[in-house]
């Protein structure tokens, strides 16, 4: 498998090597929380939720939150937040290349997982969004834009991996998404990085 394995992410939680973890949820989530993009009672799914900051932001505002990663060691820090927030969410462990739901969701909250995946995995990945959503759903998708030198001779470079906007509208074609007119927020991360704020309905 091209890029990050299991053993990559679980060794950089259990020795805290996660730069892009910002300690709290990005404040774009409580943005859309506060326009009604999620609303409570709502199915949201959270791929590579990591140590869970936006699974908890989720819960609290009263959505069913489901977070899913594959390093074990990222859930176990997740499930600890969830405690201490006293709030729940079902956590599970899987590939999501592989994971299906058992019922569609409502809504995909996307910040860290696309660009935590090697760019040959993305297609693949795309049909899986696609998937987990119900028609009329929306995925809520935070876009790192980390544009790199290398990148002019052809390099790969992650993670994260660059999320070009003219490759991200090829992933997620109009014919099945419904995108809103650009420009985009770009929200400033701590790491030096900016991610564009998108909302796409699942057509």
């Amino acid at each position: 498998m091209a890029g990050p394995t299991v053993s990559f992410w679980q060794a950089r939680f259990d020795s805290g090597q996660t730069p892009w973890d910002r300690g709290e949820a990005s404040p774009q989530l409580a943005e859309w929380l506060r326009q009604g993009q999620v609303l409570p009672g709502e199915r949201v799914l959270v791929p590579g939720c990591g140590r869970g900051w936006e699974v908890a932001a989720l819960a609290r505002h009263g959505a069913r939150v489901t977070g899913i990663d594959y390093a074990p060691s990222a859930l176990a820090q997740c499930r600890q937040l969830l405690e201490r927030e006293g709030v729940e969410a079902e956590l599970v462990e899987a590939d999501v290349l592989a994971w299906s739901p058992e019922a569609s969701a409502d809504v995909v909250y996307e910040q860290t997982c696309l660009c935590a995946l090697h760019p040959d995995h993305w297609v693949r990945y795309a049909g899986q969004l696609r998937a987990w959503l119900r028609p009329g759903g929306r995925l809520l998708a935070m876009l790192a834009q980390l544009p790199r030198a290398s990148a002019a001779q052809g390099v790969i470079e992650g993670p994260p991996y660059h999320l070009d906007i003219h490759a991200v509208r090829a992933l997620l074609p109009s014919a099945h998404w419904q995108w809103p007119k650009p420009p985009y927020p770009a929200v400033a991360h701590p790491i030096g990085m900016a991610e564009l704020a998108v909302v796409l309905k699942r057509l």
